[in-house]
């Protein structure tokens, strides 16, 4: 049986819009109204849908339709330690070199949080149990890291890759998989 994988981003939050480091919070109002227009598109009732545990994808699911999605803990959005709430330019005023090593370094945590390397092996590990268990169709709720995450896993492209591929506020992320291998068949935001 082939497996098809559908990773839908939250919906946008104060946080996005700051473009700060998230903490746990819901979509604002145009984030949640964007979801529900999307809920049409989101493909029909998937026969399994999943989210992560934080707020956010809560809120999200329920704006698509998806209320009875099942908290799963590795779709968790990265630990941004003492970074979370603040924009991406206070911590590079604050610490540029702990930004540095962050960009570069995939083990590096100089926010005390968890590394790059620790979100990649946790979404890799959560995307092959999906082939493994034969769900068939999964749609799954998640944050913009952990779905560039699988994206990096399911093309077996270096970490360095992760830098390279952007994902926004209800950016959809399709895979799926023979048997042998995983295929990306389709990376990007609503309207793209």
């Amino acid at each position: 049986m082939s497996t098809r994988v559908t990773l839908l981003c939250h919906a946008a939050t104060v946080a996005t819009g700051r473009a700060a480091f998230p903490a746990d919070e819901p979509p604002t109002a145009h984030g949640r109204a964007a979801a529900e227009r999307l809920a049409p598109m989101a493909g029909g009732k998937p026969p399994r849908a999943v989210r992560g545990p934080e707020l956010r994808c809560a809120e999200t699911s329920i704006a698509l339709g998806l209320a009875d999605a099942l908290v799963e803990p590795a779709l968790r959005d990265c630990d941004h330690g003492t970074w979370a709430g603040r924009t991406l330019d206070e911590v590079l005023a604050a610490d540029p070199a702990g930004v540095a090593a962050w960009l570069a370094e995939p083990d590096a945590t100089p926010h005390g949080g968890e590394s790059l390397a620790s979100v990649l092996a946790r979404s890799a590990s959560w995307l092959d149990e999906q082939a493994q268990a034969g769900h068939g169709r999964l749609v799954a709720i998640t944050h913009p890291i952990v779905a560039r995450a699988v994206a990096v896993h399911a093309l077996r492209a270096p970490a360095s890759v992760f830098w390279h591929l952007d994902a926004g506020p209800l950016a959809r992320v399709d895979l799926t998989r023979n048997g042998t291998r995983w295929a990306l068949r389709g990376f990007g935001t609503p309207g793209s």
